[in-house]
């Protein structure tokens, strides 16, 4: 089963539609990760499953860009983990100064995102070496898989708020302050190479002197931080550095790079271990040189000789068996018969492990030549392992005459190797768990911090819509307050028009003649109280109704020559004298008089009838 399988088959079979689609292949990225932030992706356009996303992108290729915007995190910035920075500064670069020797420098910013990172160490070797002599001998290579972002950073501009963390100093010497922005030093700019560059698949930059990795082997599973680790250790020169980030460990890689600092996560790449290192289990112990004087002291040497705690042979240069000490008797079992005889006739030539080839070697290349950790089954059944080495020994310094064959019982080593290596290997493991949920942990952090930014500006907005409300209260307050003062002049002056209006009746009232106002079109607009009495209809039966339509005792139509002259403007009053019936049907004498009804301006606008009785006829 692949670990990398997501158990949602509809989940795969989207990463398989943007590896198709966009050449964008996901399969290296860790899978709560990657899945975390694509379903943050899917909420912001309301969507819930994997395969309805992938029918939305089929329908929308414009929401990729948000969707690549989303998956690949670009929380960087200046000098970010101000203590790396410092020992960067203190520490790493005066050794690659010193070590360059005045030389170009290569440097490689892998994973840049907006290129803060990349300008942040042009600006610490600037520092160091002067920006002159840094545009000759620097030059500084940025990568990242986000065209967005790599846009942002080939600009080289950036706002008041991504600048902040820098000090005074640093900003006056290499930015330049233009509308508001903040642009890097160009010349500077010039010897930065942004491009587009996936380093898991394609062939890392060669010869770097100092190399940052600090923002995306995070997101990696396991498999694919083996690869990229061993495509930056192909990059660095012998004894270059590594820079990584916080929440990265490579103890498993220590035959690569080796740990400068721990702390900053710094460390330096080892010479390229040639293929006799690679294989060799552990360092033997020192040879014994085998002298070829032979003198009177033979027995001395020969007691010496078969006193000896490690199973040694010789072997003439006939190829016959020449000595054997007793260890070597009693472990594989020879006799002083066995003395002289063909060493290929004997079962120790070919068990525990073919040595006549090794022989012949020495004998040829007149060199020492040795077997190592050779498993070995004793005559007991125990199993041993034998570090087993061939010394040529030399007649005066004339020829070989004969091998010295050593068998060195290295069980004891071997095991406790096991031991170690077993022990190296549960340290890996739990190293690997402590390091993945380190990793789990920083991933975690960096999606909170842009979740945090995206909330920092949310509250700058609605802080914003808040002014605003609070200004269109502040309006609306003084709006009110204009109202009120409005409202209480209209209080006036409706409490001036009630007053008018009742005095106004009370005058009405009081007259002892019947009042009817009416206007040009003889519309009746006053009807007094005398008037009802008089005729006997009340007012809301005549107001608003034509004068001469009204069926009273008042003959009108004798009164209508004076009206319409009085209407006409060509009299200011007239009188008469009329004969009327009242409301009762008595008759009486009516003294009637006629004004204008006269607006300001002089407009005549109507009539005002006045009719006093004189005397009732019969009453």
């Amino acid at each position: 089963m692949n670990p990398n399988k997501h158990e949602n088959p509809d989940f795969e079979q989207l990463l398989d539609y943007l590896k198709a689609s966009r050449g964008f292949d996901f399969s290296g990225y860790k899978r709560a990760s990657l899945s975390r932030r694509i379903d943050k992706r899917m909420q912001v356009v309301k969507i819930y499953n994997y395969a309805t996303y992938l029918d939305y992108l089929l329908v929308h290729p414009e929401e990729f860009t948000q969707l690549f915007n989303t998956i690949l995190i670009n929380v960087t910035g200046f000098f970010r983990d101000p203590q790396v920075w410092k020992y960067l500064s203190d520490h790493i670069i005066p050794r690659v100064l010193e070590h360059s020797a005045n030389g170009p420098l290569r440097v490689w910013s892998a994973g840049c995102a907006s290129g803060e990172e990349a300008y942040s160490i042009v600006m610490l070797l600037a520092e160091a070496i002067g920006m002159e002599n840094f545009n000759e001998r620097v030059k500084v290579y940025a990568t990242d898989v986000d065209d967005e972002a790599l846009a942002k950073a080939r600009s080289a501009t950036y706002t008041a708020a991504e600048v902040e963390d820098l000090s005074q100093e640093l900003l006056e010497k290499y930015f330049e302050q233009r509308e508001g922005c903040y642009n890097f030093h160009k010349e500077l700019r010039r010897s930065v190479i942004f491009g587009k560059h996936d380093i898991i698949h394609d062939a890392p930059i060669s010869r770097v002197d100092l190399l940052l990795c600090r923002n995306m082997l995070m997101y990696l599973n396991t498999e694919t931080q083996s690869l990229v680790l061993s495509r930056l250790h192909f990059a660095i020169k012998d004894g270059g550095y590594l820079i990584l980030g916080k929440a990265k460990m490579i103890l498993a890689f220590s035959s690569l790079f080796s740990a400068v600092d721990l702390k900053t996560r710094i460390f330096q790449s080892a010479v390229k271990p040639n293929l006799r290192d690679r294989v060799q289990l552990m360092t033997m112990a020192g040879n014994r040189e085998v002298t070829d004087q032979l003198t009177n002291q033979y027995q001395l040497y020969e007691a010496g000789f078969q006193a000896g705690r490690m199973p040694e042979i010789v072997i003439d240069s006939s190829g016959a068996l020449a000595l054997t000490n007793e260890r070597a008797r009693v472990e594989f079992n020879l006799s002083s018969q066995d003395i002289g005889r063909p060493f290929q006739d004997l079962q120790l030539s070919y068990r525990p492990v073919e040595l006549r080839a090794a022989i012949e070697t020495v004998m040829q290349d007149q060199i020492e030549a040795r077997l190592n950790a050779v498993p070995w089954n004793t005559l007991s059944g125990e199993k041993r392992f034998l570090d087993i080495t061939f010394s040529p020994l030399r007649n005066n310094g004339s020829g070989i005459f004969a091998v010295l064959i050593s068998f060195h019982d290295i069980s004891a080593q071997v095991k406790l190797q096991e031991k170690l290596e077993h022990a190296n290997m549960e340290l890996e493991i739990a190293m690997g768990e402590l390091q993945s949920s380190n990793e789990e942990l920083e991933t975690t952090n960096e999606e909170l911090q842009s979740t945090i930014e995206e909330l920092e500006t949310t509250n700058e907005e609605l802080q914003s819509s808040n002014e605003e409300l609070e200004t269109m209260n502040e309006e609306l307050q003084s709006t009110n307050e204009e109202m009120e003062v409005m409202s209480e002049q209209s209080r006036i002056r409706t409490d001036d028009l009630i007053r008018i209006n009742t005095l106004q009746d009370a005058i009405v009232s009081s007259l002892k003649g019947g009042l009817i106002v009416f206007d040009q079109n003889l519309r009746v607009l006053t009807w007094n109280p005398r008037s009802i009495d008089l005729w006997g209809m009340r007012s809301e039966e005549v107001l608003g109704k034509p004068l001469f339509s009204l069926d009273i005792g008042l003959p009108l139509n004798e009164l209508r020559p004076s009206i319409q002259s009085i209407l006409n403007g060509e009299e200011s009053i007239a009188t008469t004298t009329i004969k009327a019936t009242n409301r009762r049907g008595k008759a009486i004498t009516c003294h009637a008089s006629m004004f204008p009804l006269l607006f300001p301006g002089g407009s005549v606008e109507g009539c005002v009838l006045i009719i006093e009785t004189q005397q009732t006829d019969g009453a």
